[in-house]
């Protein structure tokens, strides 16, 4: 999959040069040419890393920021800026973005600048998102997904398949779920668990081909492909 980048810069020449050298580089690149502009292409894009100018009209650079952030999104954002004093540095990193370049700027470095954000975001990711196959549970958003779609569970729920997915492919005894979802012991002769299980079946496994939630008779329960 290529990596989506929204350059945000009202300089057509520069937001020209950017796109080509983001293309020859092999991303995804798209072009917004004012501030509003970029804010609401970034919201319907939802890209992986943005690079924008500071000083534009309409929104500038630092609003750009605050907007996406306000958005809880963690994309790595790379201001550009032909003022490199330090107040407007530090006035851009406050904002929300993650690094700067002064201009005029060399495009290798540039790139591996751009290189160096997109690392630190899928490692970020990884610490943050918890995967099986096309199943997603995000631990800061609580979003959990299935093949893209978004999937409504509830707190219990969330909790269950948290911990199913922190354990995949170890098969977990009722008493370890309980103590582990609940923190409390029950009366091992309870069906909560099952009964917490076959709600999450009917919404992570039932409306898919490939289930994802397995049943070891008299043993207990794993997750696995």
């Amino acid at each position: 999959m290529k990596h989506k980048i929204l350059i945000i810069e009202d300089e057509s020449h520069i937001a020209s040069l950017l796109h080509r050298a983001f293309q020859e580089a092999d991303y995804d690149a798209y072009i917004a040419l004012d501030g509003k502009m970029g804010a609401n292409l970034f919201d319907r894009l939802r890209p992986h890393l943005v690079v924008t100018d500071l000083v534009m009209p309409e929104m500038d650079g630092r609003e750009l920021c605050r907007h996406i952030r306000a958005s809880k999104s963690n994309v790595p954002i790379l201001m550009l800026t032909a003022i490199g004093g330090t107040d407007d540095i530090v006035q851009g990193l406050d904002s929300g973005a993650d690094d700067y370049l002064v201009k005029p700027f060399r495009l290798p470095e540039l790139l591996a600048r751009v290189r160096a954000l997109l690392r630190r975001a899928a490692q970020a990711e990884s610490d943050r998102v918890s995967k099986m196959a096309d199943l997603t549970l995000d631990h800061e958003t609580k979003e959990v997904r299935r093949n893209g779609e978004l999937l409504k569970l509830t707190a219990t729920e969330f909790r269950l398949l948290e911990f199913l997915l922190r354990n995949k492919g170890r098969l977990k005894t009722r008493m370890e779920i309980l103590e582990e979802v609940w923190g409390v012991h029950f009366d091992p002769n309870t069906n909560v668990v099952d009964v917490y299980i076959n709600y999450l079946r009917n919404k992570v496994d039932k409306p898919f081909e490939k289930k994802l939630i397995h049943t070891q008779v008299g043993l207990g329960f794993i997750l696995k492909e």
